[in-house]
């Protein structure tokens, strides 16, 4: 097999796997459920993996953007809002103007400053929603009902709603790579590497680094979004640097700087948590020590270890 063919064999495996859950299931709604789970987090870790993986821009405040797109859903159907379209739109619009003013001025920091600040602001949208006492609090908030789609109700099963989402996820996935194969990828990838000499190549480093950190916020929204609509509830735990640890861990554990791998990491997050909670109550402190031993393991994560890393 030529190295070109190889590049493709991981990608179309996982997308394989996926679109093949619900034949495998059966009438195992669990774990219909589980995959429509993974594959609106592993949007969101597709997201962070622009910034973090070809950026090197490690944001602590991702789970902010998702959250933001999770209330935008959530506050529009408590007011009786059920247009899928309009919804998943004000997702992605509301998450991506909150990137715009927190990425302006975090990108202003570097190093640990940047990670810092990012989670000084995914901090304050946190208690921000946890004072919404109309919409909930710290309560949370349930939606009335599902949205629907030009008449049609496409996420009234847990099937139809999987396949809804892995379409999304997999247009994600295609426009991420073509992201990374532009140039505004190749730009955003070397200002990673080396900053002072993209920016004396005549590169606008911060503004490419601003667009990206917009784009993966809009992402974020739009799994928030989903992920909202799954669930049919929003709580401001969507935001917490918890969540943002989670989706750097995702990115990291599948291989950052390689798209498919932060669906990989997605996966392997996802079920080592449902399998460790099945043992024990006190799950996490087998789960950290867990993602320590799988950081040593390797630097690029669960890509390098089942094959050629693909960008």
């Amino acid at each position: 097999m030529s190295i070109a063919a190889r590049r493709y064999v991981l990608p179309l495996s996982i997308g394989a796997g996926l679109t093949l859950v619900p034949v495998v299931a059966g009438g195992d709604t669990y774990m219909v459920n589980l995959a429509v789970r993974i594959m609106c987090l592993a949007i969101a870790a597709l997201g962070l993996d622009l910034i973090l993986g070809y950026g090197r821009l490690v944001s602590f405040g991702h789970a902010a953007f998702f959250g933001a797109g999770a209330y935008a859903v959530g506050i529009l159907s408590a007011h009786g809002v059920t247009s899928g379209p309009l919804l998943i739109a004000a997702a992605i619009a509301t998450s991506a103007a909150l990137a715009l003013p927190i990425g302006a001025v975090s990108l202003r920091t570097r190093g640990v400053y940047f990670i810092m600040i990012t989670l000084a602001f995914g901090q304050m949208l946190f208690f921000t929603t946890s004072s919404l006492s109309a919409y909930g609090g710290d309560d949370g908030l349930n939606l009335p009902a599902r949205a629907t789609f030009f008449g049609t109700d496409p996420f009234g099963s847990p099937v139809s709603f999987h396949y809804v989402v892995l379409a999304v996820l997999a247009f994600v996935y295609l426009a991420c790579r073509a992201i990374v194969a532009s140039r505004f990828g190749r730009v955003l990838r070397a200002a990673g590497e080396d900053e002072r000499r993209v920016t004396a190549a005549g590169f606008p480093v911060m503004a490419y680094r601003l667009v990206a950190f917009v784009i993966a916020g809009g992402m974020a929204g739009l799994a928030g979004g989903l992920y909202a609509e799954f669930t049919e509830y929003v709580s401001p735990a969507y935001m917490s640097w918890q969540r943002s640890g989670e989706f750097i861990v995702m990115v990291v554990l599948g291989g950052a700087g390689s798209l498919h791998g932060a669906v990989l990491g997605a996966i392997g997050i996802v079920l080592l948590e449902e399998w460790l909670a099945e043992i024990t109550e006190h799950w996490r402190l087998i789960f950290g020590p867990l993602l320590v031993l799988a950081a040593l393991a390797g630097r690029d994560g669960i890509t390098r270890l089942l094959g050629r890393r693909t960008p």
